[in-house]
């Protein structure tokens, strides 16, 4: 009953302090520009001619972002609307001299921040928290993306849009043209208002500027500024989108299965495979979306990067398939990071016990419905079938079926109130008793959340209670948490407290750490010099990062406090140097920091040697620089240092890159890890070491390999993935993956680079 009061209490602390922050509120009402129908057709050519141009009204006038926020961009932009039955019509008109373009890649879906390019944000809905992002760079490379909690780009949303750019040697002219069925929105009687803003970045200068002026703290997509978009005449009526994507899959696959206590070869299996399947989009409504997949196949989606992992924990990677990436706000951002209900990588990828690689898991067939039902409502249905693996050795992964639900109401201006239900169920007939061992036929859990953010966006919360449900009835399975923050230019202050029973279980979800409560705090201050300083230097910080863990009578388990000074430069480079202090308590003594059951060499495996239990201080210091993408080389390096537990250790990162204009990018990423411990525990050093190409032969043939040499795994995994984007939304992908050992075993006969196993995907995809 305490915890419920003081939970309470802290609510009531947010929506006393969000009330307050409304005052504070962009200038979006000063910023307007009205859009007409054009009375004759706009071709895409780049040239802007057509007499529909020369009526439309200018958005102009854009104003830095960074590296300062207090003047006009040096570069300025002429942006322009008009509209027919069929298509959104965007022009601009971008000034640059064509000796000052950077170009990073020719690839469809660049990074963000690594080309010059100009942006068109839209709100349709004007909530403030999701919208469409629209971008072309000088060389008329497409991105498109959803804006997600207000701020954040999901590059993975893919659809049909056309545009054409022609450079001159002053400047480069955009022609958009954005299909209404491509977008989400709802006619309203009267005048239609929707939100818009539109932002340019050149590298060379060092300059982000937008037409709605967005303060430097915040992002140029911060959907917090967006000026007005009034329709002078009213959209067409949005009509159905239906999308029909069928795929083809054909495959070889070699394996080289070891024993596993003597890593003797067993025989070698190859397997032909071919399959078929297809996901469809169906537009329920102009902001209702359905999507349906069978058999779905991910074999063209990229490889983890791996890390080396001294933790005691469960390591998060995040998704990459882009079925369960679109609309992923209204699924997997539920509870805070270290305890999501649900996670979608959960679902079709397992942990192989035998060969200790995460790997795919047949999908059966999914369905995904989610968006608007109208201004105010948000909903998301998810439902997944999963097939019963056979592991080999008596290990089963069985058959599972998955389901979501989500409602979210839109609250005050910007703010959301959300209520979801998942459920796992595991299909356990037919399976022996040791292969059900592990499994429970089920596990739910529900909740409600509650997301606040002022109007200006420098306030935000979020207060949570989840509760989970199993046949095992366990005790205690809940969680709440509550997170407050402020956000100024110049101050920053967040801090949250959480709570996990020992019995909530998320088996659809990420839980790491049951059974614990824990706070933080993070607060400090930016400033920007001024004088000849300011020639140099863009801003200096410093702040104060506390986190503290606790079990749940109170006592305490880990806690750190660092103390941090940053430095960004005017060409955005980034400097910090870090001290903490930290300690751990080990509850049981089963802690090999080393984590040699990540290692396939039995004498490693059989070698641990765990920490006793007991508590552990120790301090620890880091050093870290970024350069800036301005410059065809790039790098990061970082180093951190000191105690830890009953030793020393030291890490080392380095990633360079090299930008061959307008080709792409090749890079190197490097991790060594020194960890020495006394005996009669485990020392050792670990090298991951990650070389990587992206090169891009046009703006529809990309070629990408990725090298990953891991010796704390003794894994030495090459991706390489040919892609030809023949037509929009349908792509020829040949992908060739291959695992090795890293490192020779020579007691168990095993030579360095002997193979694992290696597969050839072919899979064309057709809209």
């Amino acid at each position: 009953m305490k915890k419920t009061t003081v939970w309470l209490c802290l609510v009531m602390v947010c929506l006393s302090l969000y009330t307050n922050a409304q005052n504070g509120k962009p200038p979006q009402d000063k910023y307007e520009v009205h859009i007409k129908k054009a009375a004759a057709p706009i071709k895409i050519d780049g040239l802007l001619d057509e007499a529909a141009w020369q009526d439309a009204e200018e958005a102009t006038r854009f104003f830095l972002n960074k590296p300062f926020d207090t003047t006009y961009a040096s570069l300025q932009t002429i942006v322009k609307l008009t509209f027919d039955d069929n298509y959104l019509y965007v022009s601009a008109v971008c000034y640059q001299p064509s000796n000052e373009i950077t170009i990073s890649s020719l690839k469809r879906d660049f990074e963000g921040g690594s080309s010059d390019v100009l942006t068109v944000n839209l709100d349709p809905f004007k909530d403030g928290l999701n919208g469409f992002h629209f971008a072309v760079s000088p060389m008329n490379v497409q991105r498109e993306s959803l804006i997600e909690n207000g701020e954040g780009i999901t590059n993975y949303w893919d659809n049909r849009w056309y545009s054409e750019v022609i450079r001159y040697d002053d400047r480069w002219e955009a022609e958009i043209a954005i299909p209404f069925k491509t977008l989400r929105y709802k006619l309203t009687p009267g005048t239609n208002t929707w939100r818009a803003n539109f932002a340019r970045m050149c590298l060379k200068r060092n300059e982000i500027s937008t037409w709605l002026p967005v303060p430097r703290n915040f992002a140029p997509n911060n959907m917090a500024y967006m000026g007005q978009l009034i329709w002078q005449d009213p959209p067409p009526k949005p009509g159905m989108n239906v999308a029909v994507i069928p795929y083809i899959n054909m495959g070889w696959a070699e394996d080289y299965p070891r024993d596993e206590t003597n890593l003797q070869r067993q025989p070698t299996h190859s397997d032909w495979t071919a399959s078929a399947g297809l996901d469809a989009k169906v537009g329920i409504t102009p902001s209702l979306n359905l999507d349906l997949t069978v058999n779905p196949d991910f074999s063209q989606v990229e490889v983890d990067r791996q890390v080396t992992n001294l933790s005691r924990f469960e390591l998060f990677f995040p998704e990459r398939r882009q079925f369960f990436l679109e609309n992923n706000d209204l699924f997997g951002f539920y509870g805070f990071p270290d305890a999501r209900p649900f996670f979608s990588r959960r679902i079709g990828i397992a942990y192989n016990p035998n060969t200790g690689l995460n790997e795919r898991v047949p999908i059966l067939a999914g369905a995904r419905l989610s968006g608007k039902i109208n201004d105010n409502w948000r909903v998301g249905l998810l439902n997944m079938q999963t097939r019963k693996v056979n592991f080999g050795n008596d290990e089963v992964l069985p058959t599972a079926n998955y389901t979501f639900a989500t409602a979210q109401r839109k609250m005050f201006k910007r703010s959301v109130l959300g209520g979801f239900f998942v459920n796992k169920e595991n299909f356990l007939d037919g399976l022996t008793s040791q292969q059900r061992e592990g499994y429970q036929r089920y596990n739910r859990v529900a909740g409600m959340e509650f997301n606040l953010y002022s109007e200006d966006n420098r306030w935000e919360a979020e207060s949570y209670v989840h509760r989970s449900f199993s046949p095992e009835q366990l005790k205690n399975p809940m969680s709440a948490a509550q997170f407050i923050g402020f956000n100024s230019p110049h101050f920053f202050a967040r801090g949250a407290y959480q709570y996990i029973g020992e019995g909530y279980r998320a088996e659809s979800g990420f839980v790491p750490r049951p059974g614990v409560q824990s706070t933080f705090f993070h607060t400090g201050g930016i400033y920007n010099p001024g004088g000849r300083i300011a020639k140099t230097v863009n801003a200096l910080s410093l702040n104060f990062e506390g986190n503290y863990t606790f079990d749940l009578a109170g006592r305490p388990l880990d806690h750190s406090n660092a103390l941090i000074a940053g430095i960004t430069l005017q060409d955005q480079s980034e400097g910090g140097i870090a001290i903490a202090t930290i300690y751990s308590f080990l509850q049981d003594s089963d802690y090999d920091p080393t984590n040699p059951y990540l290692n396939p060499d039995p004498d490693i495996q059989n070698g641990y040697s765990p920490l006793p239990a007991g508590s552990y201080v120790f301090n620890r210091w880091y050093a870290g620089f970024e350069s800036s993408q301005r410059y065809d080389f790039s790098f990061e390096f970082e180093i951190e240092g000191g105690e830890f537990y009953k030793g020393n250790q030291l890490a080392v990162f380095a990633e360079m890159g090299y930008r061959v204009q307008p080709i792409g990018v090749i890079s190197l990423a490097m991790t060594y890890n020194n960890l020495r411990m006394p005996q009669p525990h485990n020392s050792s050093h670990f090298w991951l070491i990650g070389p990587r190409a992206e090169l891009s032969f046009s703006r529809s043939i990309f070629f990408s390999t990725f090298l990953q040499y891991n010796t704390q795994t003794n894994n030495v995994n090459i991706n390489s993935r040919f892609q030809w984007r023949f037509r929009p939304v349908s792509d020829l992908f040949i992908v060739y993956t291959d695992n090795y050992f890293a490192e020779s075993i020579p007691s168990y006969y095993v030579s360095s680079f002997a193979p694992k196993n290696k597969s050839l995907v072919v899979k064309i995809t057709y809209c």
